[in-house]
């Protein structure tokens, strides 16, 4: 009974980090506007980065030289991911952009076997034109039209963020890197990119902590809190109770949280096509990361188990959408 009621709160633990990755899409729309993107980065990266470095310190540890090295290069990485991620949100609804996010999940495989020289099996790229042929209908909604250019720029985003994960994994491998320090440098450094940034780009931070409301301000303190320290943290929480592989599967629910809150919250207009490729993504996402997984297991077991474990602990978003 012990062990069921463990389990049982792991698993809310892992649900309710997914659904704030998923409701991340929805509060930044609402927090946006294309002169504040980078100043929202900014300042978001600022105290995240600040929260963390106080844990950090709380522990009595600091960032060796090798995970100040990685981290940067990471961090940098993980600023893109963030800026044509947080542009396209200004310019699409926050149900498509959670969803088309979540080709992460299939574009990483893919540029992981190119480096590696791994085969994917032929199933894995049936399940990868199923999900990028949702994202065609999903954005056309039943029309025929080019995607928006906020549905490419987060088109980018995954791209982008394939590239970060496979990076992560390759800079990482074998070496003694703790998690939270390595995630906390990535923070600080994307504040540091984001805060040059925003001299040169748009409104300033001073302006635009000026023109948040009192509800805003609730907004953003949720972004910060909630979908960046508390997800992070609660993950790796998570991780050392329960299989990578049911860590994976819990936090491979956020588009469907993305999508649900768009909908119902944002009420954003879906038309029969929409849902249609709403269904593409969701199934092919989840079906090519389940055939990637196996593949991975039964070519290299023992290089799987590490592969995967680097995924729960030092990944901040993982093969999943979300980095933090």
């Amino acid at each position: 009974m012990a062990a069921l009621l463990t389990r049982f709160r792991v698993d809310l633990v892992l649900l309710l980090v997914a659904a704030s990755w998923g409701s991340t899409y929805l509060v930044a729309k609402d927090l946006l506007s294309p002169s504040a993107v980078v100043a929202l980065l900014a300042l978001r990266m600022l105290v995240a980065a600040a929260i963390m470095s106080v844990i950090v310190a709380a522990r009595r540890s600091r960032p060796t030289a090798a995970e100040l090295r990685v981290g940067v290069i990471l961090g940098a990485l993980l600023a893109a991911v963030f800026v044509f991620e947080t542009f396209g949100i200004a310019h699409t609804s926050a149900t498509n952009a959670g969803l088309i996010i979540s080709l992460t999940m299939v574009f990483t495989p893919i540029l992981d076997s190119v480096v590696s020289g791994r085969r994917l099996p032929s199933r894995f790229f049936v399940a990868a034109v199923l999900a990028i042929g949702g994202v065609v209908l999903l954005a056309g909604n039943g029309a025929f039209r080019p995607p928006s250019l906020g549905d490419l720029l987060v088109l980018i985003a995954a791209l982008v963020r394939a590239v970060h994960v496979t990076s992560m994994h390759k800079l990482t491998l074998d070496k003694p890197m703790d998690s939270l320090r390595l995630t906390t440098v990535q923070l600080a450094t994307c504040a540091a990119i984001f805060c040059v940034a925003s001299l040169f780009y748009g409104d300033s931070i001073p302006h635009f902590i000026g023109a948040l409301d009192a509800g805003q301000v609730g907004l953003f303190l949720y972004l910060v809190l909630a979908c960046t320290v508390f997800a992070f943290l609660a993950q790796t929480w998570a991780v050392r109770r329960t299989s990578p592989s049911r860590v994976s599967l819990l936090l491979g629910t956020e588009p469907v949280w993305a999508a649900i809150i768009g909908i119902t919250i944002a009420r954003d207009s879906v038309a029969l096509a929409g849902y249609c490729g709403i269904a593409l993504i969701l199934v092919g996402t989840a079906w090519g990361r389940s055939i990637e997984q196996s593949h991975r297991l039964e070519v290299s077991p023992r290089r799987s188990g590490r592969e995967i474990r680097l995924v729960g602990r030092g990944a901040p978003k993982n093969g999943n959408c979300q980095p933090v």
